[in-house]
């Protein structure tokens, strides 16, 4: 992975912009389910954040669409991959809440139906711009548009969203 390569869009340069001189900023990653992507990203920058000292991110979350795991842990083959990685995906899984759109500077879905999603249940202008893609902070010239959800394929879908997921919270921390 070369991170050197990664140039922010516009569009990540106005969230770098308005975001800027904040001591706080808070993100939320959502997936579906929140079962796997999403709590693997939250997982991931949490490390991130440890390993970056005076990253200015400094709470970290993740969050589901839908409600069918909520209370749940994280799918065990998630968590099997992750740790391999020293990843520690013990979140307890949740659905998105409207507070969210309060607490949270910055919300980023992990595929287009996620992102579309949370752009309904945004109740303002204000409220949707928190809304990003994952994929947005993906190098140029990834072959990915968004985090395919792994949950029905192999092994390989699952390492695939890891790799995937290092390279975009790794681009996010440096552009925060």
């Amino acid at each position: 992975m070369n991170l050197l390569q990664y140039t922010p869009t516009d569009r990540i340069k106005a969230l770098a912009r308005r975001l800027e001189g904040r001591e706080d900023i808070s993100v939320l990653f959502v997936c579906l389910g929140n079962i796997c992507r999403s709590p693997a990203a939250d997982a991931i920058m949490r490390q991130k954040i440890a390993e970056k000292p005076g990253c200015h991110i400094t709470t970290v979350d993740s969050a589901g669409i839908g409600s069918w795991h909520v209370g749940d842990l994280p799918d065990a083959r998630m968590r099997v991959h992750g740790n391999r990685r020293d990843l520690d995906i013990n979140h307890v899984c949740r659905q998105v809440r409207r507070s969210d759109f309060s607490n949270f500077d910055l919300i980023i879905g992990m595929d287009h139906t996620n992102i579309r999603d949370l752009r309904k249940l945004a109740a303002t202008l204000d409220e949707e711009a928190k809304v990003y893609g994952m994929a947005e902070f993906f190098t140029p010239g990834s072959r990915f548009d968004c985090v395919p959800d792994p949950y029905y394929g192999g092994d390989q879908g699952f390492e695939n969203v890891l790799d995937l997921l290092e390279e975009a919270t790794e681009n996010l921390a440096d552009t925060l």
